[in-house]
């Protein structure tokens, strides 16, 4: 079963919000056994809209639209579907009788006619209740193809996927079931290890797919299987897991999307009840940010200085200024005592300290641009290593952030061998 996925709107051309509904929805379908052949951003415009709808008929299975269902005059996918069907628009008394709850009952305010109209829908529609909001989902089949038009608000498309899409395409189509397995490494770039499992990838079985999805000090590889037997798929995925484990076992970090690092050393830092606090100056804060943003992250993370100005590595680290003075503020010397600093302060078990030149021009320090010096203080001392990530400044702060984890990673590892 294929599918395409259209968003409906000027707002997402000229860039001024950003199209996450897409991904949503595709991750829903993939996970049944739907393929996404494509996510499509068109206009507010009827003529572009039925143009989009003709080239998609009987190609695809399923198209999913999101957004233009709103109660104003530019909000135009009703009237399009209507159109394209040759239908009319009419009044469902059940839509009429939720959205007057909503308004009335809910939000406590008289229901005008714009609230009214949500309740206009075409005549041969199959409508998708919309528990959240006022505008009803609506599911139409031309030939061989099925189109459903979603609300654009983000929660209310959720819902709607969640408990009457997904629900319904599985009751009513034969899929394929597609599994995916993510391994999630760090510590070496994409090239030299693919260049590691070059071998094991070639003797991959043609029903599974390898997929490289590189960023700055990690690779993430997602094993991708299609077929009729869950069972088999399971099995097989599995196995060729375990032959990848004991070729890049070093670098590997965990498993799946929810597993990322962060996941990862929240784990273990609740497993072995340590706790853990950053001093941050290049990284402005991200490391931080990235540790607490795991649920849960309060039993481990006690929190983070950014230092980022020199006189705050000395007024509130406690950092002494000869030492600046003597060693530059990006140096492994004023990394180390950041890190020292930080831990002493928050009175936690490890600490993780930044300082650098991210760039595009020198700070306070004449160390080469893309110089980063990275510390990490543990019960038993402290230890520093020295990087250059080069340019522009964005991969700086990006390859730092998770080289700072990387060594975390393998430092706590050490204390389970």
């Amino acid at each position: 079963m294929k599918a395409t996925i259209i968003t409906i709107g000027d707002e997402i051309l000229i860039g001024q919000i950003v199209d996450t509904n897409s991904a949503f929805i595709a991750k829903s379908l993939d996970k049944i056994g739907v393929e996404v052949n494509e996510m499509i951003s068109i206009t507010d415009d009827k003529n572009h809209i039925l143009d989009t709808f003709t080239k998609l008929q009987n190609n695809v299975d399923l198209v999913l639209i999101t957004g233009g269902l709103g109660p104003t005059k530019d909000d135009v996918t009703k009237k399009t579907f209507c159109d394209y069907f040759e239908d009319e628009l009419i009044v469902d008394q059940k839509v009429l009788e939720h959205v007057t709850e909503l308004i009335e009952g809910i939000f406590k305010r008289p229901i005008n006619q714009m609230n009214k109209d949500q309740a206009l829908v075409p005549s041969k529609c199959t409508i998708l209740h919309n528990a959240v909001g006022t505008a009803p989902g609506m599911w139409m089949k031309k030939e061989n193809t099925v189109y459903v038009s979603l609300p654009g608000v983000p929660y209310e498309m959720k819902y709607l996927v969640e408990n009457e899409i997904i629900p319904k395409v599985v009751r009513e189509y034969e899929r394929p079931y597609i599994l995916h397995k993510t391994v999630l490494t760090h510590g070496q770039g994409e090239s030299l290890v693919a260049e590691r499992i070059e071998d094991w990838e070639n003797n991959l079985p043609e029903f599974i797919k390898l997929a490289y999805l590189p960023a700055p000090g990690r690779v993430r590889l997602r094993l991708s299987a299609r077929g009729k037997d869950k069972g088999f798929l399971e099995r097989a995925l599995e196995e060729y897991l375990a032959s990848l484990d004991a070729i890049i076992n070093d670098i590997i970090v965990g498993y799946e999307e929810a597993n990322t690092i962060e996941v990862v050393l929240g784990e273990l830092f609740t497993k072995q009840q340590k706790t853990i606090a950053t001093a941050e100056s290049c990284t402005g804060g991200s490391i931080a940010s990235l540790l607490s943003s795991v649920p849960g992250s309060s039993a481990y993370f006690r929190g983070s200085v950014v230092s980022y100005a020199t006189d705050v590595k000395i007024d509130l680290l406690n950092i002494p200024p000869e030492l600046i003075t003597e060693f530059s503020v990006v140096s492994a010397e004023v990394a180390s005592a950041m890190a020292l600093s930080v831990k002493k302060l928050m009175k936690t078990d490890y600490a993780i300290a930044t300082t650098g030149n991210a760039g595009p021009s020198k700070g306070d320090s004449n160390a080469e641009i893309g110089a980063v010096f990275i510390a990490v203080a543990t019960p038993n001392g402290v230890f520093v290593e020295e990087f250059n990530f080069g340019q522009p400044r964005e991969k700086v702060i990006d390859r730092a952030l998770y080289k700072s984890l990387e060594m975390l990673y393998k430092e706590i590892l050490k204390k389970q061998l």
